[in-house]
């Protein structure tokens, strides 16, 4: 089953280990967070559709630090995939399995993770042609334990899973070191506290943490 991500993006979401996924309330907070992360080390990022200010936080990292690969998060329904693409999304990430998003992203040619959590997801999304699927949320499903379970009989279809929702610095190792994982998806790297004082140096300091489990587990 072929890979609906570019191999280029691909690699730089693997070798990396980690995307930071983060709720921007204000435009003016998209560019120098993307910059801070990349100071770390963190070279992904994924802007979720929880405030107004998402889709042009994303246009003005586009075009301010193209070296920061950014997509979209919590992405709903079907007109939310045009209004993202024109603002330039790299790929587009959802909670959950909507076969229509799957299908209208899929029309645009935008790389798409959808979320699962049961053997139904998957094999829904497999059925769809998806093969780089979102574990979530993946510590309160049950953690490691539930993804080696549920994958097992998958596996060898190529599926593999990005986990979010309770990771963090503490267990991203152990979440890296499985083979069904690819990178972990993580909200600690830009704390809200952090984030509306322009703390960026904190930003950097905990993407420079993260980037360090990853190279070390060989991410």
């Amino acid at each position: 089953m072929e890979s609906q991500f570019p191999s280029e993006m691909l690699d730089q979401i693997e070798s990396g280990g980690v995307v930071s996924v983060l709720i921007i309330e204000e435009v003016e907070h998209a560019v120098p967070l993307a910059q801070a992360l990349l100071a770390g080390g963190v070279n992904a990022m994924e802007l979720t559709l929880r405030t107004d200010a998402a889709v042009e936080g994303l246009r003005q990292i586009r075009e301010q630090v193209p070296e920061m690969l950014a997509g979209i998060g919590t992405v709903l329904n079907e007109d939310q995939i045009d209004e993202i693409v024109a603002a330039g999304a790299q790929f587009a990430v959802s909670p959950g399995l909507n076969p229509r998003v799957v299908r209208k992203a899929q029309a645009a040619g935008l790389p798409f993770a959808p979320g699962v959590m049961t053997p139904s997801d998957i094999e829904a999304a497999i059925e769809l042609g998806c093969r780089e699927l979102k574990f979530f949320p993946a510590e309160p499903s049950g953690g490691l334990t539930t993804l080696n379970s549920i994958r097992a009989p998958y596996a060898h279809l190529g599926v593999r899973f990005i986990p979010l929702g309770g990771v963090n610095a503490r267990n991203m190792e152990s979440w890296l070191q499985n083979d069904g994982v690819f990178a972990v998806g993580g909200s600690w790297l830009t704390p809200k506290d952090a984030v509306q004082s322009g703390d960026w140096n904190e930003v950097t300091r905990r993407a420079a943490e993260a980037r360090e489990i990853a190279d070390r587990v060989g991410a």
